[in-house]
Formats: structure tokens, sequence, C-alpha cells
């Protein structure tokens, strides 16, 4: 049998496997691991460079302080693909064709160009990363890393065309090894347990530099494409039968949304723990990718250093995949139409490979780009919060009145920081921050 039916048969199995399974035919532990899959692609989005940048500014500069921003962004991400992979799965429908259905055609339109510019920042973060981990390994130009980088992604994204199950499996796989190399690093640093504890759950932003890495966090934590995605990951992987399967689908995929989530939120708080146990004390001035790799050597030894470097590297390639798998389903969902997966690639990395000509910072053009995504996010998080509190679309499933308040609490805390960092841009000085 060739390798092309092996993976083939592999996703079939697994939907006869899903289906014995919301029968009620098929039963045992393993039986929600064949429901795994949308939130574990969705969570690379949350252990993408964007993050890796974020994380070692806010712990070298400011140690624990900010980890009570890692949490609060992670905890709304948990409940906003949660509400994108239950519109999925009611109305077969992701979250982009929703909007064609329902918005103005002028919304339609900017919605997709804000999506567009939400694809080029997230692919900036991808590529630099991946890039900025092949460059520091094997000593190379960055603008060779990013064009393998470019070819690992391309050849990658021809897995999906054997089915959804090939692809969970490679991005899980990659998930994984991010996962277990900053669980090893927290057996290399040395940290404050007691405080990093009290850095999670104290809100504080020292100055206004703090307010901008904050937004960086949340731009890199909760991002628009994942919101996007994850609606069309679940719309089509399944079909239930009737309301009672797809109460079933929607149990295993919120308990694979907190599974999922968590472990990225764990990721995320183990960076910034690294960086402000490795650096916050006599080299808070560690803001960059780079330094953050040599400086580690010295400091930690050559394994602290190996580990972070290939879990950039997994995180470069896994996110860029993503990404793209994101970009097409969103375009097709906007404008109804599907262009090649290369001209994809190329269209949303052209910018990446133009900033690094440019020669601009590769951390500051990170963290900048994960500001562009923060503001980018409000749409997508309105968007939804509308659609799954409106019973003529969600039926039976709508939110209820506590899920709705916290969904539009959750969107205001987001659109009330991206108003602060927006007038600090612009010279308005903020009481408390300046």
């Amino acid at each position: 049998m060739s390798g092309t039916s092996q993976t083939s048969s592999l996703t079939e199995r697994t939907n006869t496997a899903i289906d014995n399974a919301l029968s009620g035919r098929k039963r045992g532990l393993m039986t929600p691991l064949l429901f795994a899959g949308p939130a574990v692609i969705a969570s690379i989005a949350y252990m993408d460079p964007g993050n890796f940048a974020t994380n070692i500014q806010a712990g070298s500069r400011y140690g624990y302080t900010l980890l009570w921003v890692v949490v609060m962004a992670n905890i709304i991400a948990m409940l906003f693909q949660a509400l994108s992979a239950k519109l999925g799965i009611v109305t077969n429908k992701n979250l982009a064709e929703m909007c064609r259905d329902q918005f103005p055609k002028p919304v339609v339109w900017g919605m997709w160009g804000v999506s567009e510019v939400a694809a080029m920042a997230t692919d900036l973060a991808e590529f630099l990363g991946g890039a900025l981990a092949l460059s520091l390994l094997f000593h190379m130009p960055l603008l060779v890393g990013m064009g393998i980088t470019a070819i690992i992604t391309y050849a990658l994204l021809m897995v999906e065309k054997r089915g959804f199950r090939p692809i969970e499996l490679m991005i899980g796989g990659l998930v994984a090894v991010i996962a277990l190399c900053y669980l090893v690093e927290m057996f290399i640093v040395p940290v404050d347990w007691a405080a990093a504890g009290l850095g999670m759950i104290t809100p504080q932003l020292p100055d206004a530099q703090a307010l901008t890495i904050s937004v960086g966090i949340i731009g890199a934590t909760v991002m628009p494409h994942a919101i996007f995605l994850h609606s069309g990951l679940t719309q089509h992987r399944t079909h239930a039968k009737n309301q009672g399967e797809r109460r079933k689908l929607l149990r295993f995929s919120n308990i694979e949304v907190v599974i999922a989530l968590s472990i990225a939120g764990l990721v995320n708080i183990a960076m910034v723990i690294m960086a402000s146990s490795a650096f916050h004390a006599g080299h808070s001035e560690v803001a960059e990718i780079e330094t953050a790799y040599h400086t580690l050597t010295p400091l930690l030894g050559i394994g602290a250093a190996g580990f972070f470097l290939l879990s950039l590297i997994a995180s470069g390639i896994s996110s860029s995949v993503v990404g793209t798998m994101a970009g097409q389903m969103i375009m097709q969902g906007f404008v109804g139409f599907r262009i090649p997966i290369w001209l994809r690639r190329l269209v949303t990395m052209v910018p990446a490979f133009i900033v690094v000509a440019l020669g601009v910072n590769a951390t500051d053009a990170l963290v900048y780009s994960q500001v562009v995504l923060s503001l980018a996010l409000p749409a997508p998080m309105i968007a939804l919060v509308m659609f799954t509190r409106r019973r003529d679309i969600m039926g039976e499933f709508v939110n209820s009145r506590l899920t709705a308040g916290i969904s539009i609490l959750g969107t205001v805390v987001i659109v009330a920081l991206n108003i602060i960092l927006l007038l600090q841009i612009f010279g308005v000085s903020i009481p408390g921050l300046e």
C-alpha cells in the first residue's frame, strides 16, 4: 500500500471511530483522543515565536511582575477558542463565513483586510522565529534561515492533502517538543516559585513600557487567526447526526480546549519564568532572542541554550504551517475563493523578508507584530460574541447569560488595553504610566 493511501486510511479510520463513539458503540478511556486535534492545532498560535519575544522581554525587564497578564490572556483565549469551536460544530460554518453571511459587504471587506494585515503580522513573527533559531544554531544569514523555514513549511503543508488526522498528529508532535523543552528548562533555571505565584495573581503595570509588552503578550496569546481557524477546523471534521451527538461533540471539544490551552499557558508561564530567573537579576537588559541565547550559554550552560533553540525551531515551523492554514480558510470564508498554497505562502511572507532585508531589529519586529495582532483582535472577538449569543444562529446551544457576560467582559478588556496603547502611541499621557 502506498504512503498516501495509508495516510488517507488513518483519517478514514479516525472518522469511523468518531462515528462509533458518538453513537455509543465505542467507549473507553482512549475515546477522548479521537476528538483531540482542532484545539491542539489552534494552541500552536499561543506558543509561536511572538510569544518568545514578548515573554523574554516581560521576564527580563520585569521579573515575575507580568505573569498575571499571561494568566489573564490564557483564560480569555480558552473562552474564545471554545466559542469558536462551538460555532463551527453547531452551524457547520466557520467564523469568516458567518461574517460574510451576516454583515454588510463593506464590513466584510474591512474585516477581511484587517485579517490579511494580521496574517502578515503573524507570518512576520513565525518566519523570524524559525529563521533566528536556524541562524543561531548553524551560523547562517537570517535571510537564508527564512528561506529554509519557508521550504520546510511548504513541505509540511502538503500533508494536509492527506486528511485532517496526519496534520493534527504532526502539529501535536511539535507542540510536545516545545512543551518538553520548557519542562526541561524549569529543571535547569533557579526559580523563586513563591514570587512567581504572587506574580500570577497580582495585577500591576510598573510603567508605560510594561503596558506595551502586556498588550504584546495578549496579541501573542489571543490571536485573531486562531479564533477564525478553530471554527473552520471543527465545521467539517465530524458531522453530528442529531442534537445528542452535537452535545457530545461540544463536551469533548471543551475538554480538549481546556487541556490544550492549559499546556500552552504553562509553556508561556515557563517562558516568562525562564527569562526572569535567568536574566532579571543582573541581565535585565536582555530583550532580544539572540541575546537571550548567547547569555543563556555562559549562565546556565549549552543545554539550556540548546533546548531554547530547539523549542524556537519547532515553534516557528509549526506556527507557520498553522498560519497558512488559517489564511486560506479566512480568505475563502470572507471572499469565497482559494488561491494556491504557494501563492498564499508568498503573499504573507514577503513583508517578513522585507523587514529583514531592511535591517530592522528582529526581536523588536516580533514584539510590534504582536501589538498589531492585538489591535486586529477586537473584530473577530466581537463577531464571535455576537453570533454565539444569537438563538436564531445557535438554537439551544446559544451562550448562557454567564458565558455571554464573561465573553463581553473579555472583549472589553482587550479593547480598553488597545485604546490605552493607541493613546500612548500618540503621546497622550496615561495617569500612573508616565
